[in-house]
């Protein structure tokens, strides 16, 4: 599956914006996971939604602030992103992985990126 991640932008500290992954193919078969990526920091675990999507996990550090979900019909994941920090700042990536998971260790199928900037 190729996944393709847009939404990206700058914005104010404690503003909102609403991610995009798009796959070349249906959902239904992937566990989604959304990851970011801080210049000079290791990659960091966001969101993951499980293959079945009525299972989501997130990182500590956004917990209540990220919310991820799908559209099937749209073969769409998205990631709002509310009350947004400057410590948000990263690449955010999506990622796929085929067979029946619940936000696995790892994945297969990686989108290319999209930059996410918490400036005033």
């Amino acid at each position: 599956v190729q996944l393709q991640a847009s939404g990206g932008g700058l914005v104010q500290p404690g503003g909102s914006l609403k991610l995009s992954c798009v796959a070349s193919k249906s959902l239904k078969y992937y566990a989604i996971g959304w990851f970011r990526q801080a210049p000079g920091k290791e990659r960091e675990a966001v969101s993951c939604m499980s293959t079945s999507g009525d299972g989501t996990r997130y990182g500590d550090s956004v917990n209540g602030r990220f919310t991820i979900s799908r559209d099937i019909a749209k073969n769409t994941v998205y990631l709002e992103m509310n009350s947004l920090k400057p410590e948000d700042t990263a690449v955010y990536y999506c990622a796929a992985r085929d067979g029946t998971w619940f936000c696995p260790d790892d994945y297969t199928y990686w989108g290319q990126g999209t930059l996410v900037t918490v400036s005033s």
